[in-house]
């Protein structure tokens, strides 16, 4: 998922809403990877509606102005005349650093974060010192951060992570992986996520419920006679 895409945005609001209408959302831990649309973008930010104008044309008014739209019905507050269009990678990196060090949680709360800086807050999410901020908002300490954005910790991570999505055939956002599997992708609405988490949850308790029976087999086998096999 990219903290650059509005319907990223969208993507992640909703998928939440299906998650706490989910009634094993207690086992489900939610990560972020890396993927960049524009992985050449210039480390200097550009103001959004002139990056989008020159990329799709005029149409590009109308664009924002659905997404922006689709997300007030999200309680996003989408600010397209502020944001500012920067290079993802550093902003990758410290979702790394949040979940190798901080866990899960924490990713998720930065994650939400850097989106809200970016869209509605007009942040530059490529600047060091703004990433800085926003880390320790969410929790993350200040001299750490420092230390890892200035050096080049995690860049070789980030790159391996970047690649296999390339590897998984991604090539939207956003772009939702269960169990490492099933693949969905586009900002769907919450009802379509929890049939997607109902059908994974089934499809995983089918599996288990499979090796278990497999591996009962076996130790079962273990025990067979000339003649026989105790089950």
């Amino acid at each position: 998922m990219v903290h650059g895409c509005p319907w990223c945005f969208i993507g992640k609001r909703r998928f939440e809403q299906a998650l706490d209408r989910f009634p094993g959302k207690d086992e489900v831990e939610v990560v972020f990877r890396p993927y960049q649309l524009v992985p050449d973008a210039p480390e200097q930010a550009t103001p959004h509606r002139a990056w989008l104008a020159e990329r799709y044309g005029p149409q590009s008014v109308a664009m924002d102005a659905r997404v922006a739209e689709l997300g007030r019905a999200e309680g996003i507050d989408y600010d397209f005349d502020a944001a500012l269009h920067a290079n993802t990678f550093l902003g990758h990196r410290l979702l790394h650093l949040a979940e190798s060090e901080y866990g899960a949680r924490t990713q998720v709360e930065l994650k939400e974060r850097l989106l809200k800086a970016h869209f509605s807050d007009g942040a530059d999410i490529g600047d060091r010192e703004q990433l800085t901020e926003i880390a320790v908002a969410a929790g993350l300490d200040r001299a750490r951060v420092a230390e890892y954005l200035e050096g080049e910790e995690g860049t070789a991570e980030v790159r391996a992570q970047l690649a296999e999505a390339r590897e998984l055939g991604i090539t939207a956002v956003p772009t939702f992986v269960f169990e490492g599997k099933w693949a969905v992708q586009g900002g769907q609405e919450a009802a379509t996520f929890l049939r997607v988490l109902e059908q994974v949850a089934a499809e995983t308790a089918e599996t288990a419920e499979t090796a278990k029976t497999a591996k009962t087999a076996e130790t079962a086998g273990a025990a067979c006679t000339d003649d026989s096999c105790a089950v």
